[in-house]
């Protein structure tokens, strides 16, 4: 078996696809990466003769204390997809030797692969999937009498649901900005958010509420031919009592379903949070996460202390500062 860089696009993602790979380890991600942070891409393949039967994805992450081999940067999962167990072992291994010469290693898999076994990592994280059926309809009668009624509120206060692309960036980004201070935690550039929509082109869509022109919450979608992947979700917390984050999933919803879509990934959560009993409402269950490598305790001190501390700095120099660290975060 060989071991193989790739180095062309056309070549990758039908390699992703063929082995049926999330929206993050196609070459979209790659390019975003690249573009807006500047990490360096070793995106790999296993070979046995000219038949692929594994690819690896990771990053070079560089921070002003060493670094890494992620996979991948910025999102829930990356990790190994392959056809069989030996090609994945072969290729796990070659990951880790070549970790030796870049400070460690970090793979996060959507599951906890069955040849993995034996190893330590973390499952403390989970993704929330929703099954969809054919019809926006179907799955409108499915939801429970009151998460219908929490989607009418906003509606009857007048607001409304948009579906676009870069033009509805700036607004979202104003809600994610506000958002991610209250939560504590250093924001994307906008210039990521710009990269992403540019590279998943017709792959990703904003969804963004509205209430006579004034934003209240938005989210980002990105797609496969087979599901879509929601990472970010922010609303406006001066109008929580009219539950426009209610709006905005659902118009997601409706979305992924209109475009005939298997399922709907709301994205990581921990059990039992509020995030966690949100997503749930809407009849999605959930699988853990596991990620083996430099994440797998958790989070440090120093973050845990960062996170209370963010929400005091003004408004303006979190906007300000977040995005030079952001690109040195790797979750």
């Amino acid at each position: 078996m060989q071991l193989k860089e790739i180095s062309r696009q056309e070549e990758w993602d039908e390699l992703a696809a063929s082995l049926g790979a999330g929206p993050y380890l196609f070459w979209a991600w790659r390019v975003a990466v690249e573009r807006a942070y500047g990490h360096r891409p070793l995106y790999l393949a296993a070979f046995r003769g000219k038949t692929p039967e594994a690819i690896l994805p990771l990053f070079k992450f560089k921070t002003p204390r060493g670094s890494r081999l992620v996979s991948l940067p910025f999102c829930d999962y990356g990790g190994i997809l392959a056809t069989n167990e030996e090609a994945f072992l072969f290729i796990w291994e070659k990951a880790r030797e070549l970790a030796r010469a870049h400070g460690g290693l970090e793979l996060r898999f959507p599951e906890r692969p069955p040849y993995l076994s034996n190893e330590k990592g973390s499952e403390a994280k989970v993704r929330l999937l929703l099954p969809l059926p054919d019809r926006a309809e179907t799955l409108w009668k499915q939801l429970k009498a009151k998460v219908r009624s929490q989607v009418r509120r906003p509606q009857k206060e007048g607001a409304e649901a948009v579906t676009g692309g870069q033009e509805l960036l700036p607004a979202f980004y104003r809600i994610y900005q506000e958002n991610m201070h209250y939560l504590g935690s250093p924001p994307h550039s906008l210039a990521w958010f710009k990269a992403v929509l540019s590279s998943y082109g017709e792959m990703a869509r904003v969804v963004l509420v509205h209430l006579r022109g004034e934003p209240l919450a938005g989210g980002i979608l990105l797609f496969t031919e087979e599901e879509a992947v929601n990472p970010w979700a922010s609303s406006r917390r001066s109008f929580k009592k009219i539950s426009p984050n209610m709006l905005l999933y659902w118009q997601m919803l409706a979305l992924a379903t209109e475009r005939g879509l298997l399922r709907f990934d709301f994205g990581r959560s921990s059990p039992g949070s509020g995030t966690y009993r949100f997503k749930r409402q809407w009849g999605a269950e959930e699988k853990p996460l596991f990620w083996y490598g430099r994440e797998e305790g958790g989070p440090s001190r120093g973050r845990a202390l960062a996170a209370r501390i963010w929400p005091r700095i003004p408004l303006s120099w979190a906007n300000f500062i977040g995005p030079r660290l952001r690109r040195y975060i790797s979750l």
